[in-house]
């Protein structure tokens, strides 16, 4: 994109002194070249560039380049991403993979090196990063941050290796990300006084309270499954130096639709003061991550975009470094080329492989919620056909089975509430944060049907509904797609709606079904290596003793 010399003119927010005011904004050579306050014509508003202040880019099953070309029509210029979910497939080369195909368009990302690779030592990853392989990250320019510490136990119990990472963040001068759902109380005092600085898991008010009490800053969370927006969204007004907006996980179709714009226009319908929400995906990151992006200043980099109003916060049109990158939802970045790297070596299953023996008395149930990470246990009669526990969908309680992706081993078997399938199955290789393949289902065959789909593929997504397979391919590993990324949401979207179609209940039931196996979030979830209780972080029986 040529570098060129222009003038737009509007009403210019300036998120530094806090004003909005008419006038002139001129742009040489990539960089806001002077601002001139004066009284013009045209309408509409220019503000710095939108921020998201914690994303897994991988979670948009694109990759970097392809995640930039929709991400921009909606006004975001950069994002701080967390590579932790291909660091867990691939280790250090897959966060210099992110990197390098990041630096082949014009957009702004800045990358963190991930704190748990593997999240836990209760599931089999692909790569792990020891205090070494993060050091090494820590070290390179392109890396920021420390990555979100999930292993809060460990933060807790004072584990050498979680406090020899965090002391190497503070001693390169770096900030730390955290991740802490629900803690509170004491263990949050600990956790934060390790120099912890943010956290993107609060759930409820009282406990973004208790954080920002100890000076943490909260992320206001508005992903595909996680929404946590209409619960925080009045910190922004409270505590307007300590919130930024963020996405986490943001599935294909949903981000075609919208990103960090959706959670802006939405403050500012809510009556939000509007210097206060832009600050927040804009000021605040650029801040507290030490990010090169402009904040529409002189000298700056021209990293702009301008909407309509501060109503329907329509984008007109997205600069980074003076180049015009998207206008009226059209992207101009172009795309980029990759070959796939990936890690995937298993063969495909059987449906014997997923039979549960009964074993007396009832069974532990996963219980989900829309558009939570949380998970509770509730407990219920087994169904048992022919000497096999199999799922009850007239109870909806379904089978859900995890199935390692990187060595041959026997697959791992749960039950599920709240999925709603009537019929067939769905499975997915996206599944925090190991990625081994995840899969529920109504009976044993269509649940190995959708697995091996994927692993035919290497990689994927997929659904079988009794008349029709479907797999989305997901050959970077395991977990993006490189074609175009508008054909990646309109086909993840098809597959979306034929899954409600075949009765799942969630508004995002593959990103529901992706965390699943995160083992960070309680309550309980499942791993490759067995049901897990995340509340007292150990293994626990299917069967109820």
């Amino acid at each position: 994109m040529e570098d060129r010399a222009f003038e737009l003119q509007g009403n210019i927010v300036d998120v530094v002194a806090k004003k909005i005011f008419q006038g002139t904004v001129v742009v040489r050579h990539g960089k806001i070249a002077q601002i001139r306050k004066e009284k013009v014509a045209a309408t509409g508003y220019i503000i710095p560039g939108l921020i998201d202040a914690h994303i897994h880019v991988e979670s948009s099953m694109l990759i970097p380049s392809e995640f930039a070309r929709l991400a921009v029509i909606h006004g975001t210029v950069g994002t701080v991403s967390d590579p932790h979910e291909i660091a867990n497939v691939l280790g250090i080369p897959g966060v210099k993979f992110m990197i390098a195909n990041g630096r082949k368009v014009p957009f702004k990302f800045y990358f963190g090196a991930p704190s748990c690779v593997p999240a836990t030592p209760f599931e089999t990853s692909g790569a792990r990063l020891d205090v070494n392989e993060v050091k090494e990250l820590l070290q390179m320019p392109e890396i920021k941050y420390l990555s979100e510490m999930m292993n809060f136990p460990g933060v807790l119990s004072d584990d050498p290796e979680v406090m020899a990472k965090l002391a190497l963040a503070h001693q390169s001068g770096k900030p730390v990300d955290g991740h802490a759902p629900g803690v509170t109380g004491k263990d949050a005092e600990k956790y934060i006084r390790a120099g912890i600085s943010t956290d993107h898991e609060c759930f409820t008010l009282a406990e973004a309270y208790e954080k920002i009490k100890y000076g943490m800053k909260i992320l206001i969370r508005e992903g595909s499954a996680a929404k946590n927006f209409e619960t925080l969204y009045s910190l922004i007004d409270q505590f307007p130096d300590q919130v930024m907006l963020c996405s986490d996980d943001k599935h294909p179709n949903d981000l075609m639709a919208g990103h960090i714009n959706l959670e802006v226009k939405r403050a500012l319908n809510l009556g939000l003061d509007p210097m206060n929400v832009l600050r927040s995906c804009t000021f605040n990151p650029v801040k507290h991550y030490d990010l090169d992006i402009g904040l529409l200043q002189q000298d700056d980099p021209a990293d702009f975009i301008h909407v309509d109003n501060l109503s329907e916060f329509n984008v007109l049109a997205t600069y980074i470094n003076g180049n015009i990158v998207a206008a009226n939802g059209k992207t101009f970045i172009k795309g980029v080329v990759e070959i796939p790297v990936n890690k995937f070596v298993i063969d495909p299953i059987n449906a014997k492989e997923i039979g549960v023996i009964p074993a007396g008395g009832q069974i532990k149930v996963i219980s989900a919620s829309d558009g939570q990470l949380i998970t509770g246990l509730i407990v219920a009669d087994p169904y048992i056909l022919d000497g096999n526990v199999v799922s009850d969908p007239v109870h909806d309680i379904l089978k859900i089975v995890v199935k390692n992706r990187y060595n041959e081993a026997p697959a791992s078997v749960g039950f599920i509430k709240n999925i709603g399938l009537k019929n067939g199955a769905i499975a997915s290789c996206v599944a925090h944060d190991s990625h081994n393949i995840v899969a529920v289902g109504v009976d044993d065959d269509s649940i190995t049907g959708a697995i091996n789909l994927i692993i035919e593929e290497k990689g994927g997504i997929s659904l079988v509904d009794g008349t029709n397979n479907q797999v989305l391919p997901l050959p970077f590993a395991g977990i993006m797609s490189g074609i175009d990324g508008f054909e990646v949401a309109r086909q993840y979207d098809e597959m979306d709606k034929k899954v409600k179609q075949m009765g799942a209940t969630l508004s995002a039931p593959y990103m529901t079904l992706s965390f699943m196996a995160l083992l960070v979030i309680p309550e309980i979830k499942l791993s490759d290596k067995g049901l897990f209780d995340g509340n007292h972080f150990n293994f626990t029986g299917v069967f109820m003793k």
